[in-house]
């Protein structure tokens, strides 16, 4: 689900403000604002970045893959991956509301001539096996190359079941189709999960992660796969744009969160739990219990619009694209939580 959310008009200035819009808001603490400030730096494109390099070696060895690319975003990670995997003409299967798909402005269709075929997802972000295999197009000039596969993790705050990525991912390698992961949210589920990452990454040929969600870093993720993958998507990075110079300045944030804001997660996710249970207890307002840091609720009558406008006008920021959407992360604490809720009490009653 989108990340994009604009403060509403009638946000209450001069007041501390809870950000519940989304993960992607935090600002970097102080101590990953040093270590940005220490970092050694070179220039990337050439590839002397000492700072970037060993990021790279790090995540790769961290997901157990063989290479790894900083990007400067999740979509454009994303991008890279399923053009370095599918080729004019070709096809990749994917949910019908996956980030991919919904979310990234056609930019597969738009910059690779790469069909997407999109599946139902069921409720916990799956695709039904079944449906992949029908989705399968023969060797057919008919027909789009069906390519690839490409899953989520988390999705919409869900973590893929246990036993689902390696079921599909057996499937699609079995057809002949490579699989990518958007694991923009990985660390997440790892932490859900209580599964290293490197588990939840391993069926996949490649993975892409973000560090400005819940890690808290002001900007990147990283591609991994394949060291032949990596050095197709490494030039696809430069026709897109994503080739930066001294981006160790940025690394170091990443590094640091990487070090320091992973086990942490799980605050959030108890922070989650909370502000569900609050707002459960409310009449006229349903909620789905949340598996990570994404709370979804709906308001009887259609007045979610009018509940975020509500919230706005008291310092509390969601969004309500689908529904209600209420993100959890470092920036908020518990004392948050309770005035959101409070919040959503009082317009209730109104």
């Amino acid at each position: 689900m989108t990340d994009y959310a604009p403060l509403p008009s009638g946000t209450k200035t001069g007041l501390a403000v809870v950000d519940l819009r989304s993960d992607t808001v935090t600002k970097p603490t102080a101590a990953m604002r040093e270590a940005m400030a220490r970092a050694a730096v070179g220039d990337d494109v050439f590839g002397d970045d000492p700072t970037v390099n060993a990021l790279q070696e790090r995540v790769a060895a961290l997901l157990g893959k063989q290479a790894a690319l900083f990007m400067p975003s999740g979509t454009q990670s994303n991008l890279c991956g399923l053009l370095a995997h599918c080729g004019r003409g070709d096809e990749y299967i994917v949910g019908q509301l996956a980030h991919t798909y919904r979310y990234e402005g056609g930019g597969a269709a738009v910059l690779g001539s790469i069909q997407p075929q999109p599946l139902p997802n069921q409720p916990d972000g799956t695709i039904r096996l079944e449906d992949i295999v029908t989705a399968i197009k023969p060797d057919d000039p008919h027909f789009a190359r069906t390519r690839l596969l490409a899953l989520e993790n988390t999705w919409s705050g869900n973590v893929l079941p246990a036993g689902y990525a390696e079921a599909a991912c057996e499937l699609a390698h079995a057809r002949g189709l490579s699989t990518h992961l958007d694991g923009a949210r990985l660390f997440n589920a790892a932490i859900a999960s209580g599964r290293p990452v490197s588990d939840l990454a391993r069926p996949f040929d490649s993975v892409s992660i973000c560090f400005s969600k819940g890690l808290g870093a002001p900007i990147g993720s990283m591609l991994v796969g394949s060291r032949e993958l990596i050095q197709r998507a490494h030039r696809i990075r430069k026709m897109v744009g994503g080739g930066l110079r001294q981006v160790g300045l940025l690394a170091a944030a990443a590094d640091h969160a990487l070090t320091h804001h992973v086990e942490r997660l799980a605050d959030d996710h108890a922070l989650a739990r909370r502000l569900a249970d609050g707002l459960a207890a409310l009449p006229g307002i349903t909620v789905t219990p949340p598996q990570t840091n994404i709370v979804f609720a709906q308001v009887e009558g259609g007045r979610g619009p009018a509940l975020i406008e509500h919230l706005a006008s008291r310092g509390v920021l969601a969004t309500g694209l689908i529904g209600l959407r209420f993100v959890t992360h470092l920036d908020v604490d518990a004392a948050g939580i309770d005035r959101a809720v409070a919040a959503t009490a009082e317009f209730l009653k109104s």
